[in-house]
């Protein structure tokens, strides 16, 4: 499993903290791999994941019983592609409860498909214990803390019970300048060019998005690493 055929949950119980924005990016992070990725928008607010990538992301709901089957069953349908779940903070508790009812992580698993969570890092006591929570409830799922550096300096990590060595996705600051021209829907940063960016801007965001990528292929290569372990283990 990698993550090339994964479920990437971008999650966090606290609003307005970058989470569509990372959805975005790792969206558009596939689509800059040669891979057609799948997005599903339970965000909310003005600027949904949605209106970024119409073309990419369905609208969905967990209101219902239909909605909520509908759903679940797209995440784990066998179609050899990455899909990205934008999470809104007040479904964050709702859906990982209906994840753990349908049992969504084994199902993942047992179908090849590497289920993964992007967790937006806040220093508040909500999203700690969000963060632990995940981890005590979902012990076979990659758990990734990202940091959004638009919020100041990394949160100490022994409040996460974070290693020395445990990895953070780190999301640079962009200039305020070009953070509003890319923050007008529709916008994709799969397509640099044309986007109507001055040329010295377009270097600017091309070099953003170098960092962000390598931090995603980074990704991929644990969760090889973490499947092939998985794998000895089983197989001892």
């Amino acid at each position: 499993m990698s993550f090339r055929t994964s479920v990437t949950i971008v999650a966090s119980p606290r609003p307005r903290v970058g989470k569509t924005l990372t959805a975005r990016l790792i969206t558009d992070f596939h689509s800059y791999e040669g891979r057609k990725a799948a997005g599903f928008d339970l965000g909310g607010g003005a600027h949904r994941l949605a209106k970024f990538l119409p073309a990419q992301v369905a609208e969905a709901t967990i209101d219902d019983i239909h909605g909520q089957m509908a759903l679940f069953d797209a995440l784990v349908a066998a179609d050899d592609g990455p899909k990205i779940v934008d999470l809104g903070a007040d479904k964050y508790e709702e859906f990982f409860t209906l994840a753990e009812q349908f049992g969504f992580v084994d199902e993942a698993c047992a179908r090849g498909i590497a289920p993964a969570v992007l967790f937006v890092l806040t220093p508040d006591r909500t999203s700690i214990e969000a963060y632990r929570g995940l981890r005590r409830r979902f012990p076979r799922m990659a758990l990734a803390p990202v940091h959004n550096e638009m919020f100041g300096p990394t949160p100490p990590r022994e409040r996460y019970a974070l290693g020395p060595n445990d990895p953070v996705l780190r999301l640079p600051m962009l200039a305020p300048a070009l953070r509003r021209l890319v923050d007008a829907p529709p916008y994709g940063f799969a397509a640099v060019e044309g986007a109507g960016i001055p040329p010295d801007a377009q270097a600017e965001l091309r070099r953003w998005l170098r960092r962000i990528y390598h931090q995603f292929r980074e990704l991929d290569l644990r969760l090889l690493l973490a499947d092939l372990q998985s794998s000895i283990r089983f197989g001892a």
